[in-house]
């Protein structure tokens, strides 16, 4: 039994850190916090909130994150703390970082 718990610690971790292989931050889905005011969490690898916006306005205008034209997504996201600018899109290799579903996957492209 011992064993068995040991074989599975490794796999646990190992699923959790791959939330958006190969890109640098997560974005989840839109989180109420009520009376209209909304946030958005970004991610790293290991599901660490490392920047977000709360706002009860069009979170396309803020200046953190970019948007598509309809069907809206976020298809960038500017770093709150090093101003670095990341290319986002949706990525089916996604999971989530506890309840919150991640909605796209963001990587510094060089661009």
């Amino acid at each position: 039994m011992y064993t068995s718990t040991l074989f599975f610690l490794p796999l646990a971790a190992g699923f959790a850190a791959a939330i958006c292989p190969g890109f640098n931050y997560a974005i989840g889905n839109v989180v109420p916090e009520g009376n209209g005011v909304n946030r958005w969490n970004v991610y790293d690898d290991s599901c660490n909130v490392v920047d977000g916006l709360t706002t009860n306005r069009n979170p396309c205008e803020q200046g953190t994150f970019g948007c598509s034209p309809p069907p809206v997504l976020f298809n960038q996201y500017t770093n709150s703390f090093t101003g670095l600018i990341y290319a986002c899109r949706p990525d089916p290799n996604s999971g989530n970082c506890g309840s919150d579903v991640i909605s796209v996957c963001c990587r510094n492209d060089g661009n």
